[in-house]
């Protein structure tokens, strides 16, 4: 039964029993939430963007999930819903006075306030530490404890003063209830948003279609109703149009009585030449092209 070196082994290394469950440390879990990204695990540092789902995240680490086109993606479920910048709101958060961060911690020893936090609510007071419960408002971005949101009710944010709903309130960090409700109301949104759109480019087609009806037929008051100097003008331009047509074929049928008798005619030189009767018309064998030259005309 000994092990080399003389060593013994105990019961619970031969014998297998039940796992014990790991107990989470709730201090570890509340700092993760509210001071790492829940995308990359980095430090939170501004700019902080939160999803419709109430998470946080760093503002480059969303941009580079979103670049990044690979089919394995880093913690790819913690962030499958956000499917553009858009689908993230930017938050105005409110620096805590009190808090020092590593301004003291020079040599390392320094002991960390886990109660303390980077960012308090501007109304209350309260630190973001996840002691207490914060929102935000998806409209403008700005963030404010639950307590200060039903303590002061109003309509209208507290510091930018942009008018809001309880649509637009979103818990930050949440339980798996809030997240739920959360989910649900974002599914809603989004439905909303791609049945508004379809609508829009329906109506713009068919704004488009009447437009290009309405140029290829005029109504009937520009039909009936036009101006005489518009009329004057139409009959005038038909009128040139057809005198010249009226005139060549003058000018055919002419030509056609006149083969025989186009050298006697009272006709001009010029308009007898354009006949092959005329004497500049005929030409000697010398001056007639051969199987030699290419035009009638080298010689």
């Amino acid at each position: 039964m000994g092990c080399d070196g003389g060593t013994i082994p105990k019961r619970h290394e031969l014998v297998k029993g039940p796992k014990k469950v790991e107990k989470v440390d709730k201090d570890a879990e509340l700092v993760a939430q509210w001071n790492y990204c829940t995308l990359s695990q980095e430090i939170l540092r501004r700019p902080i963007v939160a999803c419709e789902l109430g998470r946080l995240y760093n503002k480059d680490a969303v941009i580079e999930f979103l670049l990044d086109k690979s089919s394995e993606k880093a913690l790819g479920k913690a962030a499958s819903h956000i499917k553009s910048i858009k689908n993230v709101t930017e938050l105005r958060l409110s620096d805590n006075p009190a808090w020092e961060g590593d301004k003291g911690n020079t040599k390392g020893d320094k002991h960390d306030d886990l109660q303390r936090a980077r960012f308090i609510c501007p109304v209350v007071g309260l630190e973001m530490n996840g002691r207490h419960r914060f929102c935000f408002l998806r409209c403008c971005g700005c963030v404010f404890s639950e307590r200060a949101l039903k303590e002061i009710k109003a309509e209208v944010c507290h510091t930018c003063g942009t008018a809001f709903q309880e649509d637009d309130v979103i818990v930050l960090n949440g339980s798996k209830e809030d997240v739920e409700v959360l989910k649900s109301r974002m599914e809603e949104r989004r439905l909303r948003a791609k049945l508004e759109k379809k609508t829009k480019k329906s109506k713009a087609a068919e704004s488009v279609s009447k437009s290009d009806v309405s140029e290829e037929t005029p109504g009937p008051s520009k039909m009936k109703t036009g101006k005489p100097e518009e009329t004057n003008l139409d009959t005038r331009e038909k009128k040139t149009n057809s005198a010249p047509k009226s005139a060549a074929a003058h000018g055919i049928t002419s030509g056609k009585a006149a083969k025989r008798s186009i050298a006697d005619s009272e006709e001009s030189e010029a308009y007898k030449s354009l006949f092959t009767t005329h004497s500049s018309a005929k030409r000697s064998k010398e001056e007639s092209a051969h199987w030699v030259t290419h035009t009638s005309y080298c010689f």
